[in-house]
């Protein structure tokens, strides 16, 4: 097991070592394996990237995102434009499902609403507003309401674990409740888990996903 010291260490040289990230203004914390960053970054993005480098560090259990978005002026916009860009970029992305989603920006901050029928939809719209030039931030509460009726949703998710290279199946155990999935156990790192999550959001039918995974090394 890490220490704290240790994980710190590890998660400052795994930031500056992120190409695309610029980590001179965030600060990082450790107590008891969870991670926080704090500071500011000059995009939307980098803060996105800076919370996804510190996962990927072994032995952080959690992480507290505090970074603050500050724009420089000259990518600052009116909401007005922000969002004339964000529904752009749906339709590009989205071509089909796109006038399923309602885009409200305050601020420089986009909130995503509305309904759609496939998880991809909903990351994917996720994925193409953050990166309009303007945006601070991104709250995504599209909701799902598939089609496709979730059949044998537990057996599916099951294998899939097992065909996974980054899953250990037999520490995780799955529990459906209708079209909503409960995951439980423990994995080696943040990264597992979040592979976990994902593979069960994968299952068609899946509304739900209730990750209660603990990172645990060993």
């Amino acid at each position: 097991m890490k220490s704290d010291n240790e994980i710190e260490r590890d998660v400052r040289e795994e930031l500056k070592w992120d190409p695309d990230l610029n980590a001179d203004d965030i600060a990082v914390s450790v107590n008891n394996g969870v991670v926080t960053l704090a500071g500011f970054t000059h995009s939307y993005t980098d803060r996105l990237e800076a919370e996804a480098a510190a996962k990927r560090v072994a032995g952080v259990l959690a992480v507290a995102n505090d970074i603050e978005v500050r724009l420089p002026a000259i990518d600052q916009r009116p909401d007005p434009d922000i969002a004339r860009d964000a529904v752009a970029a749906l339709k590009s992305q989205l071509p089909i499902s796109h006038d399923q989603i309602k885009v409200i920006v305050k601020d420089g901050w986009i909130t995503l609403e509305g309904t759609v029928e496939w998880r991809y939809q909903k990351t994917t719209a996720d994925t193409a507003v953050r990166k309009v030039k303007g945006v601070k931030g991104v709250t995504n509460v599209i909701t799902l309401k598939p089609k496709v009726q979730p059949t044998d949703i537990q057996r599916k998710i099951q294998d899939a674990f097992k065909r996974s290279a980054e899953v250990d199946a037999e520490r995780i155990s799955v529990e459906v409740r209708g079209s909503e999935v409960v995951l439980e156990g423990t994995v080696r790192s943040w990264i597992e888990r979040e592979e976990a999550e994902r593979v069960a959001w994968s299952a068609p039918g899946v509304t739900k996903v209730d990750d209660r995974i603990v990172v645990r090394p060993y």
